[in-house]
C-alpha cells in the first residue's frame, strides 16, 4: 500500500487545480474537470461500479455490498482543488529516513522547515517525508486524502475476505473557495454516513468546525481638492482604519487557537473617495457567533452615526456552520473512526477544526459526515509537507472504517 501510495500523490500533485474564487462556474477551473476524468479512470480500473463525473466535476464510485447483512452505506469524500492563493503545480522532494535535522526546502529563497519553528517534525525522524521544492504549496490539501481513498479502495477490492457493506467514494471540486459541494447530489452518493478525509496531521479527527461569515462594507467618503479640504473631505481611507482598530485586536488569527473565534481583514481596496473591506468571522459557539457578528454591524453603525456626511454600509453572509450539532446525534461514527485509528496503530487526536470542510455543509443536508487526518502539515504554504507512513495510516484507517460499519450490520 505504501508504493501504491506514493506513486499516485507523486502524480497527482504534478497536476494544477487550483480554484479560482473569482470564477461564478463549478469547477471554477477548468484543471480540476481534467484531474476529474483521470480520477474516474482510475476507480474504473481498480473496479468501482457506476463510476461518474458530472458537469461540475464531481466524481462518484461505488463498491457493492459482499454481505447479506444489513449495513449501512458508508462514503469517503476528499476535494479536487488546491487553494489558490499559491502556486499548485508541485515538483515534490522525498526525504527518505528523516534523521531529525532541519529540512532546506529552497536555499535560494531561504525556505527552511526548521525544527524550531515546526518540532513535530521530529516525531517523524526515521520515516519518509514529502515537501515542495519551496516554488508552490505541495497539494496533500487534499490529493493526499484523494491517494489514501484510493488506495484503500483498491486494498478492499483485492481482499475479497473482507466483508464490508456498500462503499460509496466522491472527489469533489471547489472545496477551497466553498463553492463545489452545493453542487453535491446528496442522494444519489447515497451513503448513509461519511467521512471526509481532509484533515492534517497523523490521528487527527475532527467533528466540529467553525460557524463562518464574511462581511463586505463599503465605506464612500467626500474627496475634495487637499488645499481647500478643510472642514470638507472625509477620507474614507482613514474611517476603514479606524474600523479596523475598533475590532479587539486579540480576536485575530494570529492571536488565537482552539475554540477561540477572530475577525480577519482579508481585503481591503479604497481611494479618498471610496473604500472596499472584506472580512472573515470564525466563532465555534453559535451564541458568540451571533455576537460578532452583530459587533461588527454596530461598529459600522457608530462610524455612520459620527461621520454623518459618509455612507458606510455592511453586508453579511452566512457561509457555513458548526457541524457538531448534527454529528453529536449519531457520535457512534466518530467512535468508530476512533477505533478504526486504534487497530492501526494511530491514537486518535479529537480537535475542533479552526476552518471547515466540505462535510459541514453535507452534515445539514443529511449526511453526517466527520473529518480523518491525511498526515500533511501546514497547508496552504510553500512550506507544506506530509509523511508517507501516516498516509498509509490513513488508508488504514479507512479500511479499518469499512471493517467496523459491517459489524454492526
Amino acid at each position: 500500500m505504501r508504493d501504491n501510495l506514493l506513486n499516485r500523490f507523486l502524480r497527482y500533485v504534478s497536476i494544477d487545480t487550483q480554484s479560482n474564487p473569482y470564477s461564478n462556474k463549478v469547477p471554477s477551473t477548468h484543471s480540476q474537470l481534467v484531474f476529474a476524468e483521470m480520477l474516474a479512470e482510475e476507480l474504473r480500473n481498480i473496479g468501482l461500479e457506476n463510476v461518474s463525473v458530472d458537469k461540475h466535476g464531481i466524481v462518484m464510485g461505488f463498491i457493492s455490498s459482499n454481505t447479506k447483512k444489513d449495513v449501512a452505506p458508508v462514503g469517503f469524500i476528499a476535494h479536487l482543488d488546491t487553494a489558490p492563493s499559491v502556486c499548485g503545480k508541485c515538483n515534490p522532494q522525498i526525504v527518505n529516513r528523516y534523521d531529525g535535522s532541519d529540512i532546506v526546502v529552497n536555499e535560494k529563497d531561504n525556505i527552511i522547515l526548521d525544527t524550531k519553528t515546526y518540532p513535530e517534525l521530529l516525531q517523524y525522524i526515521g520515516q519518509t517525508i514529502i515537501h515542495t521544492d519551496g516554488n508552490s504549496l505541495l497539494g496533500a490539501d487534499d490529493k493526499a486524502g484523494i491517494a489514501e481513498i484510493i488506495a484503500a479502495m483498491e486494498h478492499i477490492v483485492n481482499h475479497p475476505e473482507i466483508v464490508h457493506g456498500k462503499i460509496c467514494v466522491a472527489f469533489t471540486p471547489d472545496e477551497e473557495i466553498g463553492t463545489g459541494i452545493d453542487c453535491f447530489d446528496v442522494e444519489k452518493f447515497a451513503a448513509q454516513y461519511a467521512y471526509t478525509v481532509d484533515g492534517g496531521e497523523l490521528g487527527e479527527l475532527e467533528y466540529e468546525n467553525f460557524n463562518a461569515a464574511k462581511a463586505n462594507i463599503c465605506i464612500e467618503g467626500v474627496d475634495v481638492h487637499p488645499g481647500y479640504a478643510k472642514g470638507k473631505m472625509l477620507n474614507s481611507q482613514l474611517v476603514a482604519m479606524e474600523l479596523e482598530s475598533m475590532l479587539p485586536k486579540s480576536e485575530k488569527p494570529e492571536q488565537t487557537s482552539g475554540y477561540e473565534g477572530f475577525f480577519l481583514l482579508t481585503s481591503i481596496n479604497g481611494t479618498i473617495e471610496k473604500t472596499n473591506m472584506g472580512y472573515l468571522i470564525r466563532e465555534h459557539d453559535a451564541a458568540k457567533f451571533e455576537h460578532k457578528k452583530q459587533f461588527l454591524q454596530n461598529i459600522v453603525q457608530l462610524l455612520q452615526e459620527k461621520y454623518p456626511f459618509a455612507k458606510i454600509s455592511c453586508t453579511v453572509s452566512d457561509q457555513y456552520r458548526n457541524m457538531r450539532e448534527k454529528i453529536e446525534e449519531v457520535f457512534f461514527i466518530v467512535e468508530i473512526a476512533e477505533k478504526a485509528m486504534l487497530d492501526a496503530g494511530v491514537t486518535p487526536v479529537k480537535v475542533p477544526i479552526r476552518g471547515g470542510t466540505d462535510g459541514a455543509k453535507l452534515s445539514f443536508r443529511g449526511l453526517p459526515c466527520p473529518n480523518l487526518f491525511t498526515g500533511g502539515h501546514n497547508f496552504h504554504g510553500k512550506r507544506e509537507y506530509i509523511v508517507l507512513e501516516s498516509m498509509e495510516k490513513a488508508s488504514q484507517t479507512i479500511v479499518n472504517i469499512v471493517k467496523e460499519f459491517a459489524k454492526m450490520g
